[in-house]
């Protein structure tokens, strides 16, 4: 009997399991510059896992198994003393061979801590967008990349204001979209924003994007050891040129609080 696996049909199920396993791979669709980008957002807590302890390697082996074009780091140690003295964005792009840029909210315990991005890509830019004060300080780092196509995209990362009250949180918001409202690339935001589904915080943001959604069954990114609530989200504009492909958060319960999510991407070519 033929297998049903035999010449065509062979070659059809390599193609697809080999677009599984690369984090940027072209898409068939007559559009050469088409790719699948994979994004993470992670709130790693400065590297301290459930245990109590700091490992960042431990953090290094979660992000590298994801194998992500970008990366989104939250609560992020820049030299302080709780995590060794370590600048845990340049040291976790050593790790994973990404170029590291790093958001400071506020010094802290001899160092600063803020926020990450890592791109597979050399950046061009990068900056920190001042926010409204809530409970502490808080920027947005927005860092502009160059895709293999040539296109510039800019990665914007978020930590908002955590306290039940949401006013500083949609302060932070209004902010941070009067900032996109001005973005002429296209742009991926991402982050811990602190608010849920249905918040006025995250309407206002998603009426410019489209949210990565997430399995209904398996949304919750908090706490990592016990998930109940979704507050990691990852948004994508303009909304005619991005595509979901596959959109997922990582059952990971020791190395933070926070579970990571991840979103495979597609970026339309402007001519289609």
């Amino acid at each position: 009997m033929k297998s049903p696996l035999d010449g065509p049909h062979l070659a059809a199920v390599l193609v697809a399991f080999l677009a599984l396993l690369c984090p940027a791979v072209s898409i068939a669709d007559g559009n050469e510059d088409a790719t699948v980008t994979r994004i993470v957002s992670y709130n790693i807590k400065h590297g301290q896992g459930n245990d109590g302890k700091v490992d960042l390697d431990r953090t290094a082996a979660v992000l590298k198994n994801l194998q992500a074009d970008f990366i989104g780091l939250q609560e992020v140690d820049d030299r302080a003393q709780r995590s060794g003295g370590v600048d845990q964005a340049a040291e976790l792009g050593k790790q994973l061979a990404m170029y590291p840029a790093f958001g400071s909210f506020m010094d802290f315990q001899g160092g600063r801590y803020g926020l990450a991005v890592l791109s597979k890509y050399p950046i061009k830019h990068s900056e920190s967008i001042t926010l409204p004060i809530g409970n502490e300080p808080r920027v947005a780092l927005a860092v502009e990349v160059s895709l293999p196509s040539g296109e510039s995209l800019l990665l914007v990362n978020v930590h908002f204001d955590w306290v039940a009250d949401d006013r500083f949180r949609f302060a932070q918001a209004q902010r941070l979209r009067e900032y996109l409202d001005q973005v002429s690339m296209p742009y991926l935001l991402f982050g811990d924003f602190n608010d849920q589904p249905g918040s006025r915080t995250l309407r206002l943001l998603a009426q410019a994007s489209i949210e990565a959604a997430k399995p209904r069954e398996d949304r919750f990114t908090f706490s990592s050891s016990d998930p109940k609530i979704e507050i990691d989200f990852i948004f994508a504009s303009p909304v005619t040129r991005w595509k979901m492909v596959e959109v997922n958060v990582i059952d990971e319960p020791v190395a933070s609080d926070h579970r990571p999510v991840v979103a495979a991407l597609h970026l339309r070519s402007e001519k289609d």
